[in-house]
């Protein structure tokens, strides 16, 4: 029995060795991947917001239909349906632009409603202050508004953005060759899938533990001023 758990619990550290190049290579498309996925959704994001804050109800009813949907489906489906159904109806998309482009609708998606919460925890006497001194409702949002929500809105789009890049783990299932494939992948070949899912835990880690430096480092610059 103990030389049976032994074996058991033996970890292959050379093999981890010798493939560790080649998860180091996946870890920049993730990273490529994650940051690309953040523009895409951040722009989302704030097309989003501003339609839920518009003074026109057909864009009130789009921003709303267009969380409801990304936040109401399983983000899988939707890569499902931008890289295996979009040709069906025309839109030929190869793997790493249907991973950046259902991630970055879908994490829009949740930073819209990011967005949306922090200039809403904006004091409404700042609105109606700015509005008793001449201030378009343009104006307002952009002078008063904005700013103030900008320092509310840094942690929590972190959040998103630290959930958005262990999410681009989802682009595995459509054979974009990030750290999960990688190591889905290896496993296959050397049937050692403790060694291989924590090489790429640990790469997750790192990338998300340098995110979360800057994030905070941002937060705390925004505080300041």
């Amino acid at each position: 029995m103990t030389l049976l758990f032994r074996r058991q619990a033996t970890v292959d550290y050379e093999l981890m060795q010798r493939v560790f190049p080649y998860f180091l290579e996946a870890a920049w498309t993730t990273i490529l991947l994650s940051v690309l996925t953040a523009i895409l959704g951040l722009a989302c994001a704030i097309v989003g917001a501003s339609a839920r804050f518009s003074r026109f109800a057909v864009f009130r009813f789009l921003g709303a239909a267009y969380v409801s949907v990304f936040r109401g489906t399983p983000a899988l489906i939707q890569l499902f349906i931008l890289y295996f159904g979009g040709p069906q109806i025309g839109i030929q998309l190869d793997a790493f632009e249907a991973g950046v482009i259902g991630l970055g609708l879908n994490s829009g998606a949740y930073m819209t409603e990011t967005i949306r919460g922090a200039i809403i925890a904006v004091d409404k006497g700042q609105k109606e202050a700015a509005r008793t001194l001449g201030m378009s409702r343009w104006q307002a949002m952009r002078n008063v508004i904005l700013p103030q929500a900008m320092r509310l809105m840094i942690r929590p789009l972190g959040v998103n953005i630290n959930a958005l890049i262990k999410g681009t783990a989802l682009v595995a299932a459509i054979s974009v060759v990030e750290l999960t494939y990688t190591a889905q992948r290896y496993i296959g070949s050397t049937y050692k899938p403790f060694e291989m899912f924590l090489i790429a835990g640990v790469l997750y880690m790192i990338i998300i533990y340098v995110v979360g430096l800057g994030i905070a480092w941002a937060d705390r610059k925004a505080r300041i001023i």
